[in-house]
């Protein structure tokens, strides 16, 4: 079974910065993309940024140029760095994994539990 753990997640000010960090376990043999989602109260679940094996990224125009995804494939981790926050990055952010190959199985998805960012001051 795959699982992905989120950490980072906690209250910052606007203009502020903070890193969101994610491993995934289990008997792994490729992720083809990992990403992070949020969900702000009220809204639906949006895509923030992924990044594939090769390392072609994805970012929702909101976030360019204040965001940066990174990631190990080595380790099956994924970061973002989030930088110059704003009350409206405040969200559960949900780490994602697409096209997870194992020993026995291939799951199309998989998803953390969230972690919350709250701006404010």
């Amino acid at each position: 079974q795959v699982q992905l753990v989120e950490s980072g997640g906690g209250l910052v000010q606007p203009g502020g910065s903070l890193t969101l960090s994610c491993a995934a376990s289990g008997s792994i043999f490729s992720i083809y993309a990992m990403g992070w989602y949020r969900q702000a109260p009220g809204k639906q679940r949006e895509l923030v940024a992924n990044i594939t094996t090769g390392g072609r990224t994805n970012y929702v125009d909101s976030v360019k140029g204040r965001f940066t995804i990174s990631r190990d494939n080595t380790k099956n981790t994924v970061s973002l760095q989030m930088n110059s926050l704003k009350p409206e990055d405040t969200a559960v952010y949900y780490c994602h994994a697409d096209n997870v190959q194992t020993k026995l199985h291939r799951y199309l998805e998989v998803w953390g539990r969230g972690t919350l960012v709250t701006v404010s001051s």
